[in-house]
């Protein structure tokens, strides 16, 4: 494996471990949350919530004789049931939602941080490179995108011109 491919390998792999360090750290909540997300997120709970329902109208419409319904129409108990788990679902989802937007910005900031390195090695490289050729007698003073390329990147510009395309 080339060098270039082992360091890839290197960041890929450091990346994925800030999920991985993420997931190790979850607090018995997170991951009794986890598990409950991953219960409700599945077809048979969307199988089982319609037939409950279902289930729970034809007790409650009074078409089955000898029964006498406990939730008749309009289900009040059963619209609140429903709006109770309705909430619980949207805060879950949530709190996975934030959950990952945190791994995600680590990511970003880890990915940030090692393209600036990249960028500054390149540009020694370049240098070292322009070096080389004046020493072998090449002239490249007059290539403007090299003079562009060898000046360091700025970062504070970098960040207000993101700024202003925010605003």
């Amino acid at each position: 494996m080339s060098n270039h491919a082992g360091r890839r390998l290197t960041i890929q792999t450091a990346i994925e471990s800030i999920a991985a360090k993420m997931h190790a750290r979850r607090s018995r909540i997170e991951k009794l949350e986890d598990r409950i997300v991953s219960i409700l997120g599945t077809v048979e709970f969307l199988i089982f919530n319609l037939s409950l329902f279902g289930t729970w109208i034809v007790l409650n419409s009074g078409v089955i004789s000898g029964l006498k319904p406990f939730d008749p129409y309009p289900h009040a108990f059963l619209t609140t049931t429903v709006s109770l788990e309705a909430i619980i679902l949207a805060i879950s989802v949530l709190i996975t939602q934030n959950r990952q937007e945190r791994i995600n910005s680590l990511r970003e900031e880890m990915g940030l941080q090692i393209d600036i390195i990249t960028e500054q090695e390149n540009t020694k490289i370049l240098k070292t490179l322009a070096e080389v050729l004046k020493k072998m007698g090449v002239d490249v003073t007059h290539d403007p995108e090299l003079k562009k390329m060898l000046e360091p990147l700025n970062q504070e510009e970098i960040e207000r011109q993101l700024e202003e395309q925010l605003k």
